[in-house]
């Protein structure tokens, strides 16, 4: 059941999508998660006028605290994190709807605590029985909890009522712990009532990707094997794994982003026309991406994996991926992945599609590059032509936001020589209104029932199918290649694409 407000006209883009009467639990409410992302982006909900005016908040987690010290800590968080001005009023309305339950994932009393509390806040502030649950924790946990949920009634919804359940990644660790994580949500949520969230899909630029494609006709007659060369994704941080070494080692880089951001880009550049802008017709056309997504044969010279080692980043002297807080000298674990993709369709028949993902590279950066063929002839002499590289769209998702088309340009002179140029589109430029967070454009489809922004199970099990077979292949290689903080990754990428007569784009 969604909430339709009888007074909004559905063709009046004036008014955005207000979220119905409703309320969330947020598990694991002291993470850093829930701190940087998740509260501050509900503050900047409200602060918008996008939540309904009972919406109601309550935090579980171990610590014993006071609902006044749960307010707190929401509120240091909120000024410190919030994207739009921190106003007293909007503050005041919605912490009335704080509440804290203090309790373990095993812990009974905690959860009938927490459903006394739920069904006080239905009454108090008319959340009307509808409730989302946010699992901002390990995902070790997350059968415990919707057990929990199950087994207290928290799960069960009335008539014109709604229970919804939001999961962060990483959704399991392969594809047998994935069917397993689905079967365990599945079993208490419908499909419809199971969120993903992929942080990547709810930024404006991702999602700029289908708009480019298919509310313009310039692009679509191209996007396909006759001119493209191949397609590069790149999501690379100068950061390293700062506090993050019990998450992060033993699931490293392609496990982390591969296998669900980068993935996901590749399914939008490469799927083809959806009859509708909607949950399923998205996810149709998807899926068939990643269905027909294909390895190589031979995964050594088609993969590449490194470790970043001591160097300079950012003009700082920075330590290894082995000398951090909480890793073993011994660590096998990759901070730099690249993988080649095939998707074996009429449409993208022999064009690669390269996939790479690091720490502590030379810049942050995530973008899509399609490459273009070569002209099929060129009737200028070599000389002229010789600063000349392939023509290329580049979708910048982060940072600087927009897109670049590279082509070539006459070099003012009396000779013919003909060099790259760069025609940019910059969203900072072209519209004055600030990109939304992506969490806030996620918590919002989840209180609205809005699912096209949010991966199926489906197509989350494809994904490990995928990338299954290459992290098997590099258990039985020994360690990473060392790669020095501040370059491009290891030398095996380079020569990964040599191979193919190519070069990796420098963002």
């Amino acid at each position: 059941m969604t909430y339709t407000n009888p007074l909004r006209d559905p063709q009046d883009r004036r008014l955005p999508r207000i979220a119905g009467p409703c309320g969330m639990v947020l598990f694991g409410v002291t993470g850093d998660l829930s701190r940087k992302k998740v509260m501050p982006a509900i503050y900047d909900l409200a602060n918008r006028g996008l939540l309904p005016p009972g919406f109601s908040l309550v935090g579980f987690a171990r610590r014993d605290w006071a609902d006044q010290d749960f307010a707190q800590i929401v509120h240091d968080a909120v000024k410190e994190y919030a994207r739009t001005p921190f106003r007293e009023e909007v503050w005041k309305q919605l912490s009335e709807g704080f509440r804290f339950v203090p309790g373990n994932f095993d812990d009974d009393d905690a959860f009938e605590q927490l459903r006394r509390t739920v069904e006080e806040l239905d009454q108090l502030r008319g959340t009307g029985g509808n409730m989302a649950f946010y699992l901002a924790i390990p995902p070790g946990f997350f059968g415990n909890v919707v057990g929990q949920l199950k087994e207290h009634g928290l799960a069960e919804q009335g008539l014109d009522q709604w229970r919804r359940v939001v999961v962060e990644k990483p959704f399991g660790h392969d594809l047998e712990s994935a069917r397993e994580l689905n079967a365990t949500l599945a079993d208490v949520f419908p499909s419809g009532s199971i969120f993903r969230i992929d942080h990547y899909l709810g930024k404006e630029t991702v999602q700029n990707i289908l708009a480019m494609r298919f509310a313009n006709n310039m692009f679509e007659p191209i996007w396909n094997s006759n001119y493209v060369d191949h397609v590069q994704i790149t999501m690379a941080e100068d950061i390293g794994i700062g506090g993050r070494a019990g998450y992060y080692d033993g699931i490293g880089a392609a496990r982390d982003v591969i296998q669900n951001h980068l993935l996901q880009l590749m399914a939008l550049v490469a799927m083809e026309e959806p009859v509708a802008f909607d949950a399923e017709s998205l996810r149709i056309e998807k899926q068939k991406v990643l269905a027909s997504a294909q390895l190589p044969p031979r995964l050594d010279t088609t993969t590449a994996r490194g470790q970043y080692a001591a160097g300079w980043a950012g003009g700082e002297k920075v330590i290894g991926f082995t000398e951090e807080e909480g890793i073993k000298k011994t660590s096998a674990t990759e901070t730099f992945a690249a993988i080649t993709v095939h998707v074996e369709t009429r449409r993208w028949a022999g064009v690669p599609f390269y996939l790479r993902t690091g720490k502590r590279l030379g810049r942050r950066v995530t973008e899509v590059a399609v490459v273009f063929k070569r002209a099929p002839h060129l009737p200028f002499t070599s000389t002229a032509t010789e600063d000349l590289t392939q023509n290329a769209l580049v979708i910048r998702v982060q940072p600087d936001e927009g897109m670049t088309m590279r082509f070539g340009s006459k070099v003012p002179g009396t000779a013919m020589e003909i060099r790259d140029v760069n025609m940019d589109f910059a969203y900072g430029g072209s519209f004055t209104e600030a990109s939304a967070e992506a969490y806030e454009r996620l918590i919002l489809d989840v209180l609205l029932g809005d699912p096209p922004l949010f991966p199926r199970h489906e197509e989350v099990e494809l994904s490990w199918k995928l990338l299954d077979p290459v992290i098997a292949h590099w258990a039985k290689k020994g360690r990473p290649e060392a790669y020095e903080s501040g370059t491009w990754g290891p030398e095996s990428a380079e020569k990964m694409l040599a191979r193919d007569g190519r070069t990796w784009r420098r963002p």
